[in-house]
């Protein structure tokens, strides 16, 4: 079973490095930008946990800067010829609890709730076994 897990999350982070690398290679109109992703996420979240508007600003500002650095710092990476997956990963991980951090900031008890039910709290699950994991090897 941690093998097909493991398999699963590589697999997701080859094809996100992947559609990084494409999407730097070629800005085709049809696929959207790192900014346009973090806009359509905040517009999602928005609409599904009932934000205000000043938080669905939060939100957009933090994933904006965010995805951006997570984009920059796996271009980084991929320029330099890294190999090794669980750099990527690592660097996914990094970034992505750092939004998680900051959306705990910026929801209401109740909207904190539905999201860690809309599937954040696996995610944060899955991050915290990787990061036991790693803490392990050292």
């Amino acid at each position: 079973m941690r093998k097909v897990i493991t398999s699963v999350m590589l697999t997701f982070l080859a094809s996100v490095a992947f559609s990084v690398s494409v999407l730097a290679q070629s800005q085709d109109p049809k696929q959207p930008s790192m900014e346009e992703l973090a806009t359509q996420e905040a517009d999602r979240l928005g609409a599904i946990l009932k934000l205000e508007d000043w938080q669905i600003f939060y939100v957009d500002s933090t994933l904006q800067h965010d995805y951006v650095a997570l984009d920059t710092e796996l271009k980084e990476l991929q320029k330099s010829k890294v190999g090794n997956t669980d750099i990527y990963i690592s660097v996914q991980d990094k970034w992505m609890q750092q939004i998680y951090n900051t959306f705990q900031t910026i929801f209401d008890e109740d909207q904190w709730a539905s999201y860690l039910k809309s599937g954040a709290a696996k995610e944060q699950k899955a991050r915290d076994k990787r990061k036991a994991k790693a803490a392990g090897k050292k």
